[in-house]
């Protein structure tokens, strides 16, 4: 009963570590677009990689309490967030491209399929506890 519960608290955190790198992600993004600085797809990478950074620092220490060392955990983390930015370049292009979707409206869904993706993969793989 208490595994059930503690994956759940820290799918949670997870779930608020996520949305502090979203509220990075969507600024960058509206800030970039609505300037006419950039398009909704390169705003939205550079946004996604703004993102990440929020993403680590608090997933590594909040979320996962790992003590892997940067140079472990690091690499691993960005090789998680390469398939992520990977993942949110290809489904805002065929949002944006084939559904015709408004560029915030495609990110939103974008964003919600890929955070099951980047928990999975960063507590199986990144954070993953040796004990």
């Amino acid at each position: 009963m208490r595994r059930p519960l503690a994956e759940l608290v820290r799918m949670s955190r997870f779930a608020l570590v996520s949305v502090s790198g979203t509220l990075v992600h969507y600024t960058v993004l509206v800030a970039l677009v609505e300037t006419d600085t950039l398009g909704p797809l390169p705003a939205s990478a550079l946004g996604f990689l703004a993102g990440a950074v929020t993403n680590y620092l608090g997933s590594r220490r909040w979320v996962f309490a790992s003590d892997a060392r940067h140079i472990v955990a690091l690499p691993k983390f960005l090789a998680v967030a390469a398939t992520g930015f990977a993942g949110n370049v290809a489904g805002m292009a065929l949002a944006l491209d084939w559904l015709q979707l408004p560029y915030l409206l495609a990110q939103i869904l974008v964003t919600g399929i890929l955070f099951f993706w980047h928990y999975g993969a960063n507590r199986l793989w990144t954070f993953a506890r040796r004990d």
